[in-house]
């Protein structure tokens, strides 16, 4: 050819190289081949165009089946399409192999795509092509059946940690790296996020390192392709800046594949070999598809991760500390978020130093689990706290905390209405005078210095915010020496499929068996729903957790409070303490059941109704005949001659008083039959070991006193069942 002659035409190039020239249509579905092309697939020697069942004809089917898979790496990658095909005659005999290279394009608004390649036959395939081809099928099986494998083990993997021992566990089909490396992008920096395979500090040079360095790496990052180095003289002439850096490793080939999500590279991947890999389709496919796992696999674990770090950090700043030491009391207190979404909910506790050395304790629960209520839960305990320092009695903080909730949530149309229970306790550390105030929240326990426990009924109100107008009665307890209280939110009690009255039963075994301090019993009342907790926990426990778990105990220093094991030392005394109103007749029934529970192991069964009728009929009688409050003291002590104890074994006494401030002293009648009244003192005479009435400055006092008796159902020492 003369300087100056025209070149040559394309076709004419290529077929003097017996090399043909087709294109692919996927939407039409056709192929167009010219001249040299059809030969080579069998056809004569003319241009032509088939149909896609036409020119799939003409090729060996397992071969055909590969191309789909091929195309779609090379679409991924933004490289050319290679891949050798057998053709077959009309006998189904291989007539030739050829090889066929095609540059694929994607069409953005259907989705189809197009090739424009060529075709050459193959005189002398390479023995490493033919030992890893395409159409082998048992290794066809062995990378779906490792595909399957790695996607459900890093779907699993819940941490970022996790994410890379799984990598680092994954063993491909037929070609393993030796080495595992896992980058990400920090602004214009490329980071180490994991390792393995590598010594430590292998992965100082590579961190920090920036994006515009001449290494694999930071390449992929900034492009998104995927970069292959068969061997180390391709990475030394490809990166001959970060060759160094490669060389010590003693590798001899790499994948370096981009981890994008959502259309976005969030870092790369490198596997490196110590053995030469070609880099098949089907290797680079398998590669590829693991680069698109574990890229999904970080991803939710580095979202699952800065969530939990986020509730975690609204946690802490939401729930408090619990202040100085308070002279002649402890406290202990244990927060466990739900299970669903995000780990944060609407429970919280509180403890307010007020004025005068006294304190106050709040618990409390606002309506879901979600981060609405968390919010409203930080607020509402903001407002109950600057409600308490202003000096505010327990009622008044409640009724304009209820206030404040209500404006925060109720909407034009009331579709935003949220509520929130609470109990706020105001406590005097110097007499043990508890002042309660409660908003549709569970009433507190008592566990009394010999193990005795009594849920104590408490008057209340609606839960806040439901009502801005509602009121909040107040109701005052003394916490004895040695006594302990309890109060919780209802995830305590109805946790594990109970109710308010098996959940109470659950938590009442746990207060009277345990022994130990007061934060080994808040564990120990955690872990009977959960299982292990640590102090202040606010980290996830088990997987069944159904809702929120705030736990306050406040212990008045004493024998039994937190002294471990005191059986033969504990106090032989217990007491409970409540006034009946004349507004409020319905607590007599309360009286009732709360001398039950103060009675529980008492020997005689008979004695025991005897003084539930007993106290009902002076209760009543205060009501009905006077126009002053009644205040119930009920003891348990040591026998006449002081003996006995809690073993049942007899010897104890029960002193029943109740105290008006009405000057009528009571005196005996004779009703007749169809009487409606005047047999109380009769009762008393009749039922009672002792009683009596006596004056006093203000008012009166009538009292009886049973003397325990063995029980007369099996001549034993009458111990009754716990939580009986």
């Amino acid at each position: 050819m003369r300087t100056g002659e025209p070149l040559p035409a394309v076709g004419d190039v290529l077929a003097g190289l017996a090399t043909g020239l087709w294109r692919y249509d996927a939407a039409a579905g056709l192929v167009t081949l010219d001249a040299e092309a059809a030969r080579l697939v069998g056809l004569p020697a003319e241009p032509t165009t088939l149909t896609e069942a036409g020119i799939r004809a003409r090729f060996h089917p397992v071969d055909w089946n590969e191309v789909d898979g091929v195309v779609q790496l090379a679409l991924a990658e933004g490289t050319i399409a290679e891949v050798r095909m057998r053709i077959m005659d009309e006998h189904g005999r291989v007539l030739r192999v050829v090889r066929s290279r095609s540059k694929p394009s994607i069409d953005p608004r259907t989705g189809d795509y197009e090739l424009f390649g060529t075709l050459q036959e193959v005189t002398d395939p390479s023995p490493s092509a033919a030992v890893r081809s395409p159409v082998v099928g048992d290794w066809r099986r062995s990378r779906e059946a490792f595909l399957l494998d790695a996607g459900r083990a890093l779907a699993e993997a819940r941490s970022t940690e996790e994410v890379l021992r799984v990598a680092a566990g994954l063993s491909m089909p037929g070609f393993s790296p030796d080495g595992l490396a896992v980058f990400g992008a920090e602004g214009d920096r490329l980071t180490v996020i994991g390792h393995h395979g590598h010594k430590p500090g292998d992965e100082d040079p590579f961190t920090h390192m920036s994006l515009d360095t001449d290494y694999p790496a930071a390449e992929v990052v900034r492009t998104g392709r995927a970069v292959y180095l068969s061997s180390p003289e391709e990475y030394k002439t490809r990166y001959p800046v970060s060759w160094p850096l490669a060389a010590h490793f003693d590798r001899q080939s790499w994948a370096f594949l981009p981890l994008t999500v959502a259309g976005r590279t969030m870092g790369a991947w490198m596997a490196a070999f110590k053995y030469p890999v070609t880099f098949t389709p089907d290797e680079r496919s398998v590669l590829t598809t693991v680069a698109r796992m574990l890229a999904q696999a970080l991803s939710r674990a580095g979202a699952a991760e800065s969530e939990r770090e986020l509730t975690d950090g609204l946690q802490r700043s939401m729930l408090p500390t619990l202040g100085p030491q308070i002279p002649g009391m402890n406290v202990a207190a244990r927060y466990i978020p739900t299970g669903g979404g995000l780990q944060v909910g609407g429970d919280w506790y509180d403890m307010i130093q007020l004025p005068g050395g006294r304190f106050a304790l709040t618990i409390g629960d606002v309506q879901g689990h979600d981060v609405r209520a968390a919010g409203l839960m930080g607020q509402l305990r903001i407002a109950l706290r600057a409600y308490a320092s202003e000096g505010h009695r327990p009622d008044a903080v409640l009724a304009r905390a209820s206030r404040f909730l209500h404006g925060m949530t109720y909407g034009e149309d009331g579709a935003d209405l949220r509520f929130a229970t609470c109990l706020y306790v105001e406590v005097d550390p110097a007499t043990g005078t508890l002042e309660i105030a409660r908003a549709g929240h569970p009433d507190p326990a008592i566990r009394m210095a010999d193990r005795t426990v009594l849920t104590r009924p408490t008057a209340g109100g609606l839960p806040l915010g439901i009502d801005p107008d509602a009121d909040y009665p107040t109701t005052r307890l003394v916490l004895e020496s040695g006594e302990t209280m309890l109060i919780c939110t209802d995830g305590l009690i109805e946790t594990g499929g109970h109710d308010l009255d098996t959940g109470w039963r659950r938590i009442r075994r746990i207060l009277e068996e345990h022994d130990g301090d007061l934060e080994e019993l808040a564990d120990a009342l955690v872990q009977a729903v959960h299982g292990p907790s640590s102090h202040h926990a606010t980290g996830p426990l088990t997987d069944r957790r159904e809702d929120d778990i705030a736990v306050l105990l406040l212990c008045r220093v004493g024998e039994g409070c937190g002294c471990g094991d005191t059986v033969g030392l504990r106090p032989r005394v217990r007491r409970m303490a409540l006034t009946v109103a004349q507004t409020e007749p319905h607590r007599v029934a309360g009286a009732r059941q709360q001398l039950r529970e103060l009675l529980h192991d008492w020997s005689s069964e008979e004695q025991l109704d005897s003084a539930v009728l007993l106290i009902s009929e002076m209760l009543t009688n205060v009501l009905v005949h006077t126009d002053t409050n009644a205040l119930l003291v009920a003891e348990v002590s040591g026998g006449r001659d002081g003996s006995g104890g809690r073993d049942g074994s007899g010897g104890r006494r029960l002193r029943v008083e109740v105290t008006d401030a009405s000057d009528d002293l009571p005196h005996m009648r004779h009703p007749g039959e169809l009487a409606s009244s005047g047999r109380g003192l009769i009762l008393m005479e009749l039922l009672a070991d002792a009683w009596g009435v006596d004056p006093r400055g203000e008012g009166k006092s009538i009292w009886f006193e049973l003397y325990e008796e063995p029980s007369k159902d099996d001549g034993s020492n009458g111990e009754w069942a716990d939580g009986q």
